[in-house]
């Protein structure tokens, strides 16, 4: 049934195995992070299977899926928790990310009534603007840990490009480093960790400037599309091939390239632009934006140009594809994130795993 996602685990796998070598070999931790998939339990037995020891997502729903599936491996909690979801994320969580004090208060209260203690990452923003204390508030956070039995402060930990495009430099990665040494000094705690996401820290491994005294890195995008999208590269390493889009052609006519009659807006508000180049042909896809990002769809093949699309359908142009297309024909894409990600939770695109 079409739309289908095709995923292959021997090569996601082999992504992995390229990840953990790299990371090991300057003496870094690895969480994987299964998010990007909605967590299907398949990638995540390939992990571990690759030799990943920790996991990472961000809904405790996927958590859920995960342990369902007799995954019993150490979980990390991405997402600073909802303050509803707590009791759940003690249970089933080995680590979460934490950023509000009520929050880790909360945390602590269920971690007690478990008889446990419960790690914690506290996230410090180090300007990408999206979740963690800001540096100048970092004591007073310290303090309250400080005072809490069920806590136990694992690490420090940043995130770099995911909301504001950050890049980590060698210079705020140290920064993040210098925190870690004073919340050591502060707390007296031994605060082992210095974690530090997504994919676009691998760029500071390869070139060997990742600063001393960060050892663990939460990595998905790469492991599972060998893409960095921050960046703006195809990771030469790794295999971009791992999750592939098919894509059943509805319709397949000449037409002109540009729309006749007033332009307004379309459905999602955005008014759309085109080329004059003539009379093309193109073909139509039953796939559309509540199935995917369609501007992250990468044809497989030459010839191929997404022109863009509606709710329910994809607009390509063919007419430079050398082989001959009917109507029922497939066409197939390799997907950035944002693709994967909503053609993996789209209940409208089917799923098959190739080992």
């Amino acid at each position: 049934m079409y739309p289908l996602l095709e995923v292959y685990l021997e090569k996601i796998k082999d992504n992995a195995y390229k990840v953990l070598d790299l990371c090991s070999s300057k003496g870094i931790d690895l969480v994987a992070v299964v998010k990007g998939c909605s967590a299907f339990p398949e990638v995540a037995i390939a992990l571990m299977d690759a030799g990943v020891r920790f996991l990472g997502d961000s809904r405790i729903q996927n958590v859920k899926k995960l342990r369902k599936a007799g995954i019993a491996g150490p979980i990390m909690l991405l997402r600073i928790p909802m303050l509803s979801e707590v009791k759940d994320v003690v249970e089933l969580v080995d680590v979460a990310l934490v950023s509000e004090i009520s929050v880790i208060k909360a945390i602590d209260y269920e971690a007690g009534k478990l008889g446990k203690r419960f790690r914690v990452v506290l996230m410090i923003d180090m300007g990408d603007l999206r979740e963690g204390v800001w540096p100048t508030n970092l004591l007073s956070y310290l303090d309250l840990i400080k005072g809490l039995k069920n806590v136990e402060l694992w690490g420090v930990g940043a995130n770099f490009g995911c909301f504001g495009g950050v890049l980590p430099t060698p210079e705020s990665v140290s920064m993040l480093v210098d925190y870690a040494s004073l919340a050591r000094e502060y707390t007296h705690f031994d605060v082992p960790i210095v974690s530090i996401g997504g994919t676009v820290a691998l760029f500071l491994l390869e070139n060997g400037v990742m600063p001393e005294g960060v050892n663990q890195l939460r990595i998905g995008e790469a492991i599972l599309l060998g893409r960095d999208a921050t960046r703006e590269r195809k990771i030469p390493y790794l295999r971009q091939d791992t999750f592939l889009l098919k894509a059943e052609i509805v319709e397949l006519k000449f037409k002109p390239s540009v729309p006749i009659g007033e332009i307004g807006v379309d459905a999602f508000g955005k008014k759309p632009q085109f080329v004059d180049k003539g009379v093309r042909r193109r073909a139509i896809l039953a796939l559309g934006k509540q199935d995917v990002i369609i501007d992250g769809l990468f044809p497989q093949a030459d010839g191929i140009e997404v022109l863009g699309g509606s709710s329910d359908h994809t607009v390509v142009d063919v007419t430079d594809f050398p082989n001959p297309l009917k109507v029922g024909d497939i066409i197939s894409f390799e997907l950035s994130y944002g693709a994967m990600l909503m053609a993996s939770t789209s209940p409208y695109v089917s799923k098959v795993f190739f080992s």
